[in-house]
C-alpha cells in the first residue's frame, strides 16, 4: 500500500528496485518503533516456514547445511547497520549504488560498512571453527 501512495515520488530514471527496497526498509524499521536497533537481533529466516525433512542426509549434505546455518548465525549476530548492507550485497546482490540509494547513506559509508561486516563476519566464523576443532 505504501508503494502505492508514495508512487508519485518515483521520477524518471530512479532505480525502481532500490526504491522500492528504501520504502520496505522504511516500514521495517517504523514498525519496529523506538526500539534501539544497534542493539537488535534479528533472526534473517524464520524457521516456521521450513519443512521438516526426516530422509537421513550423506555427510556431505550435512556439513553443508551446518555450514549454512553457521553463517546465517554469523550474519544475524552483525551490528545492524552491517548486516544491512552485507545482505544487501552478497544475498540480495545490489551494488554499492544501490545499497546507498535503499539505506540513504553515502557510497563511501557502504563500502566501509561492508568492510567492517565481512570482517567481523570472518572473526565469528573463524571463531567458531576454533571451538569446533577443540
Amino acid at each position: 500500500m505504501r508503494t502505492f501512495r508514495f508512487f508519485a515520488s518515483l521520477h524518471e530514471g530512479t532505480n525502481c528496485r532500490a526504491w522500492l527496497l528504501r520504502i520496505v526498509r522504511n516500514t521495517c524499521y517504523t514498525a519496529l518503533g523506538n526500539r534501539d536497533m544497534k542493539q537488535k537481533q534479528v533472526p534473517l529466516d524464520s524457521e516456521t516456514d521450513e519443512i521438516a525433512d526426516t530422509s537421513p542426509l550423506p555427510p556431505v549434505s550435512l556439513s553443508k547445511k551446518a555450514t549454512v546455518e553457521s553463517v546465517r548465525e554469523a550474519i544475524a549476530a552483525l551490528p545492524v547497520d552491517f548486516r544491512e548492507v552485507v545482505v544487501l550485497r552478497e544475498l540480495e546482490g545490489l551494488s554499492y549504488k544501490e545499497i546507498s540509494e535503499v539505506s540513504g547513506v553515502p557510497i563511501g559509508t557502504v563500502m566501509s560498512r561492508l568492510a567492517r561486516g565481512r570482517h567481523q563476519l570472518y572473526l565469528i566464523l573463524s571463531d567458531r571453527k576454533q571451538h569446533e576443532q577443540l
